[in-house]
């Protein structure tokens, strides 16, 4: 028994030895525990492994854990209102296929989708319900206003139309076109990707988060 005791004794002072050399090195290589711990941390990479710690340890952020999960799982809420709303469904098709950015999930329900995709002219008479949808949405949300009617209106420059989506919700993508293309959507989608990769994630849960919207298609 005292044998087995002295064993486990020694597995758990070198797994103890091996976690605390690999945290010196991921402070930044120095020997003294003390200068490692005043020497800021500075590094561009998300993800860190190392195979040499017993366990095969994989070291990340908060932030970055987050946010890599939030932008590879969004679930988008159409909006399709008018025209566009044809180039939303042929994004969701075979020949463009929307699910390789994790993204084919569309759901009609609020409670189950994050993304607002506003596709087509929006009445003063839907902009209610756009709004209550919008609100009834789970945080985090993004919305993304598709083609020229729901970024400003468009051709439409009456009183029965509004003047672009982003007088009653906050847009993080603009795409522009009259209708704009399935690609042109794709490529909206992969700038909130980026966007959201690059939101403070932790942060965020518990405080609302900057909104600093994207034009697609700007020169």
């Amino acid at each position: 028994m005292k044998a087995l005791l002295e064993t486990e004794n020694a597995n758990l002072a070198k797994r103890f030895l091996s976690l605390a050399k690999f945290s010196l090195a991921w402070l930044g290589k120095c020997p003294h525990p003390v200068a490692a711990a005043n020497k800021p941390m500075v590094s561009n990479t998300e993800f860190a492994y190392n195979s040499k710690v017993e366990g095969e340890v994989v070291v990340s952020q908060a932030d970055a854990v987050i946010n890599w999960v939030r932008r590879h799982s969004v679930w988008p809420m159409p909006m399709g209102l008018a025209c566009c709303a044809i180039e939303l469904m042929a994004a969701g098709g075979a020949r463009f296929d929307i699910s390789r950015f994790g993204m084919e999930v569309m759901r009609f329900s609020p409670r189950q989708s994050d993304c607002m995709i506003v596709a087509g002219t929006v009445t003063y008479k839907m902009a209610e319900v756009v709004r209550r949808i919008y609100e009834q949405m789970a945080a985090p949300k993004w919305v993304v206003a598709m083609g020229a009617c729901a970024s400003t209106g468009g051709m439409y420059r009456s009183y029965a139309v509004l003047q672009g989506v982003d007088r009653i919700v906050p847009v993080d993508i603009y795409i522009s076109g009259c209708p704009p293309r399935p690609e042109a959507l794709l490529d909206g989608m992969m700038l909130l990707q980026e966007k959201i990769r690059k939101e403070p994630g932790a942060s965020s849960l518990f405080r609302p988060r900057p909104n600093e919207p994207v034009v697609v298609g700007a020169k």
